[in-house]
């Protein structure tokens, strides 16, 4: 409607909280040259949003823009999301294809599949682990903290460690886990 200004911000407290990286930037630094390069070559330049400062105050700003029901801001009548090509840009990560149309497979592997594909622990592992979170299902960042400091294969404690990225900076959605369709990306 013409004139119409919001006054969501009159009704909503605004609650900007964020995981605490430090404990995957510890697992970082404790890396030799030689792992941090095999993360490079597999993920870009994703590890540099462990040292990114959020400003809170601009998130409590953005807010009155956001629309949970499309999941996007929406300034005016011009709705904002970023595409894949400008998330490849931002995160400077060159393993999505952004030239691949994508769709959703007949078989869509379950939560539990896909971490266990992700991770190559068990299945019984996995379902004394996942919890649910509102309305999805997620892992808690110690599991996959100890998985990366465990785990045999290094490749695994990188994608692992790339996974938590991924759940704990990019797509936070439950503090201190990794939610469902942060697997969906990663997988």
């Amino acid at each position: 409607m013409e004139g119409y200004v919001s006054e969501l911000w009159d009704f909503t407290r605004i609650s900007v909280a964020q995981n605490n990286l430090q404990e995957l930037k510890e697992i970082w630094d404790q890396w030799s040259d030689e792992t941090k390069q095999l993360f490079y070559s597999n993920y870009g330049d994703l590890s540099y949003l462990l040292d990114v400062k959020v400003d809170k105050r601009l998130f409590q700003a953005l807010a009155q823009y956001w629309n949970p029901a499309y999941s996007c801001f929406m300034f005016g009548k011009v709705d904002l999301l970023p595409t894949i090509e400008e998330y490849t840009t931002l995160l400077r990560c060159p393993r999505i294809q952004v030239d691949k149309a994508c769709a959703r497979a007949a078989y869509v592997p379950t939560f539990l599949k896909k971490l266990m594909n992700i991770t190559r622990m068990s299945e019984q592992w996995f379902t004394a682990r996942i919890k649910q979170k509102g309305d999805s299902k997620c892992i808690p960042w110690r599991n996959l903290r100890c998985l990366i400091l465990a785990h045999p294969d290094v490749r695994k404690r990188v994608d692992i460690f790339a996974l938590s990225i991924y759940g704990l900076v990019v797509f936070p959605k439950a503090l201190e886990h990794v939610e469902e369709a942060v697997a969906d990306l990663f997988d």
